[in-house]
């Protein structure tokens, strides 16, 4: 996520910059054939605008949409810092005569490990994201380091070794971490540390956890559909097309400016046809690990700090910082 006021004016043309070079060389392709050939090849500029009207109005929904999925992922992740914080503070607050600090500290710990573990998982790549290679992602060593230590490196500290040992076979780990929660709060339950009252209530918590891991998942494994997002991108590349053959009578009058007008105009248009394409298409996917995702790296690591500050231990990470205007 970048975090900066606004992504500077060359951060975009960087970003997008094979789009406007290829719209120049399109267009002054187009430009050098007609002036070669003299064959009145111009198309009106009525119709072409007509198509540009409902590539226009089709790339508005299909970003909102995307938007919407990325909205919706930080929602998620939003009621995760409170249901998170619900547990420890619940947890901590019974008494230290009906259930022993080692045993509280245990059950964040593993609450601590699915968090983590859960944010691993939604890095796992799909067939239909970008799969940007990470280490190209060089202004963010820590995260780099992060994904290539995998989910163990980082949850084993939270866990015991005979769970941890138990959580290498599993394919899901956030489901498996969340149900040996519950399972250990029904034998606290049964062994009189907990009331049944309480019990009830950590068991509707994990419930939310649940109820969040599963939409988070919904969204990583069920992709924008991909009619729309093939059709924006077949449209806008149609469109883009017949732009350089519509402009090429209206500057046609000007002989002095007809090629320093007709191509940088056509090569304008076709990046910010372009660029709005690829905002919505990098926006569909918030988990993939590119720069404008939901920074779920970092939403972990502060709630990973309030509870270790609850527990009052003494190892606690320190926040992700800003790297280049970049937070993970």
């Amino acid at each position: 996520m970048y975090v900066k006021r606004y992504y500077s004016f060359w951060m975009t043309v960087r970003w997008s910059k094979f789009s406007l070079i290829y719209g120049f060389l399109y267009s002054f392709l187009i430009i050098i054939l007609y002036e070669i050939t003299r064959i009145p090849f111009s198309l009106p500029w009525e119709p072409i605008s007509v198509i540009g009207i409902a590539v226009a109005f089709f790339l508005g929904f299909k970003n909102n949409s995307s938007y919407d999925r990325t909205w919706e992922a930080r929602k998620i992740w939003g009621a995760i810092v409170n249901d998170s914080r619900t547990f420890a503070t619940g947890i901590l607050s019974l008494p230290s005569k009906d259930l022993p600090y080692e045993t509280k500290r245990q059950l964040i710990h593993r609450h601590l490990a699915w968090l983590l573990s859960l944010k691993h998982v939604m890095r796992n790549e799909k067939s239909w994201e970008h799969n940007l290679p990470v280490n190209k992602l060089n202004f963010i060593p820590g995260f780099i380091e992060e994904y290539y230590d995998g989910i163990f490196k980082e949850i084993e500290k939270y866990l015991s070794e005979e769970e941890l040992s138990r959580m290498k076979k599993i394919s899901n780990v956030p489901s498996q971490l969340l149900k040996n929660q519950s399972k250990e709060i029904g034998i606290l339950n049964e062994e009189a540390f907990i009331s049944d009252y309480k019990q009830v209530w950590l068991h509707e918590l994990i419930g939310r956890l649940y109820t969040h891991q599963g939409m988070s998942e919904r969204i990583k494994n069920f992709p924008f559909p991909r009619e729309y997002a093939s059709t924006g991108l077949w449209i806008t590349y149609i469109f883009c097309a017949l732009i350089p053959f519509g402009l090429l009578d209206i500057f046609e009058q000007s002989s002095a400016l007809h090629y320093w007008l007709t191509i940088p105009f056509s090569a304008v248009i076709i990046w910010t046809f372009f660029v709005v394409d690829r905002i919505g298409d990098y926006s569909e996917n918030p988990f993939e690990g590119g720069y404008n995702d939901v920074p779920i790296s970092s939403i972990a690591r502060a709630i990973e700090i309030d509870l270790l500050e609850m527990l009052e231990e003494k190892n606690i990470p320190k926040p992700y910082a800003v790297e280049n205007g970049f937070l993970m």
